[in-house]
């Protein structure tokens, strides 16, 4: 699940997901970050989830998608767009 939070001139955006689903550590990468693990990783809310917020320009659209252990890639339903291989958001 995608939640956005409007700012001046950025968007929040928080990724969430059932905490455990998959389980062991997971992060939300993308152009926005390299595509580099590790450096957006959910982290456990209250309330059986997990999420990682992640402050991004106004106005664009980002590729996206979820990794988790043992080269796991996934994507999230509720993305804005997909091209047949990312998840695309926009703020």
């Amino acid at each position: 699940m995608l939640e956005r939070k409007l700012r001046k001139d950025s968007t929040d955006v928080t990724f969430t997901l059932p905490a455990g689903v998959p389980p062991g550590p997971v992060s939300v990468v993308g152009d926005f970050n390299g595509w580099t693990p590790g450096v957006h990783e959910f982290k456990d809310r209250k309330g059986g989830m997990r999420a990682v917020t992640v402050n991004l320009p106004s106005g664009q659209r980002h590729a996206f998608r979820y990794l988790g252990v043992g080269d796991h890639w996934f994507d999230d339903d509720s993305a804005d767009a997909h091209d047949g291989r990312n998840g695309h958001i926009h703020t």
